[in-house]
């Protein structure tokens, strides 16, 4: 049977389901989902075994990437970390990925990928392992002093210490200010990794989108900005998605002390779990920072229909070489490039 098809920015069923499904996170809420269609024209859609008008049991959902650079793709979900399936059994998904597949088929899709927090078993509708990524997560519900007793000593606790003696202040909020001192900072961060930067707009919509749920932290020194992250929540969960910094300024230890104020602030609000991300298997600075928090390390695998390819030799060698390039840029000029290629790389 083929599945039924509902779009989750009109139907209130979507929003009653991410609310109650034990498996839901912040990739998505309406808010997430808003945020993509306004930012880059993606129209998502889920795909689900309750016929119309009945309360939503379960559902998958997707965007259609259609790029003349990259190709036709359905993807859970563009940008996201992990997007798990919400479905109840096995037998739910069975007719939905049976379904995709063909769709995929008839479009030419280059791929569909889903993202899954579970590992999907290996036979599951021809879907395959892509790529693999390293994820970790934060329990918070211990006591505070115990917390801060799990923290590398000299990475994470005496760099806190540090931030703490210094003249520095931390500010929370929404605000247009924070919002531009963000997006400041990101410039230079993504200029220093050799990678244009996400559109401005992206940012912009994702902060009224998601309401009280998006969250900018700042620290400053004498009143200048050098660290900042950007928090999602949903229920019990905070995830930790995007940071950046001034390197002139990291002896500072402004970064870890966002992180202990992110830790201490979502657990005085109820929160239970830090979500800190994906991390590429080979970037092992950024692994071995989040492991100083204290948190559990797991596999986090997608899943693609075809199979992918390997990647060829001289593709690793052609994104240096445009990282090369990247690193030399303006920042106006590496914020243009970012506006045209993103929608691109969903």
């Amino acid at each position: 049977m083929d599945p039924h098809i509902l779009e989750p920015l009109s139907d209130r069923r979507w929003d009653d389901l991410v609310a109650r499904h034990p498996n839901a996170s912040v990739f998505h809420q309406r808010g997430w989902l808003e945020a993509l269609h306004r930012t880059y024209g993606y129209a998502p859609f889920v795909l689900t075994s309750t016929p119309p008008g009945e309360p939503l049991q379960d559902g998958l959902v997707l965007c259609k990437v259609s790029s003349w650079l990259t190709g036709t793709r359905l993807v859970s979900l563009p940008f996201a970390d992990h997007c798990e399936p919400l479905w109840n059994t096995r037998g739910e998904c069975a007719g939905i990925l049976q379904w995709l597949r063909a769709e995929a088929d008839r479009l030419h899709a280059k791929y569909v990928e889903v993202r899954p927090l579970s590992p999907l078993a290996p036979t599951e509708e021809n879907l395959q392992p892509s790529h693999s990524y390293c994820f970790h997560q934060l329990d918070i519900r211990l006591p505070e002093s115990e917390l801060f007793a799990r923290l590398h000593k000299a990475s994470i606790q005496r760099r806190i210490r540090r931030a703490e003696r210094e003249p520095l202040t931390c500010e929370s909020g929404r605000s247009d200010q924070l919002q531009d001192e963000f997006y400041r900072l990101l410039l230079v961060t993504r200029k220093r990794h050799r990678l244009p930067p996400q559109p401005r707009s992206w940012f912009r919509n994702l902060m009224e989108c998601m309401g009280d749920q998006a969250l900018i932290r700042v620290a400053r020194r004498n009143g200048t900005a050098i660290a900042s992250i950007l928090t999602l929540r949903h229920a019990s969960t905070v995830v930790y998605k995007y940071g950046c910094s001034d390197e002139r300024f990291h002896q500072l230890g402004a970064m870890p002390l966002l992180f202990w104020r992110l830790i201490q602030e979502s657990k005085a609000s109820g929160a239970e779990t830090i979500d800190f991300g994906r991390s590429d298997t080979d970037n092992e600075g950024l692994i071995t920072f989040k492991d100083h928090w204290g948190s559990t390390k797991r596999t986090l695998t997608y899943y693609r229909y075809p199979a992918p390819k390997p990647v060829r030799a001289h593709s690793r060698s052609d994104s240096r070489g445009l990282r090369q390039i990247f690193a030399f840029l303006p920042n106006s000029f590496l914020s243009l490039v970012g506006r045209l290629l993103y929608r691109h790389m969903g």
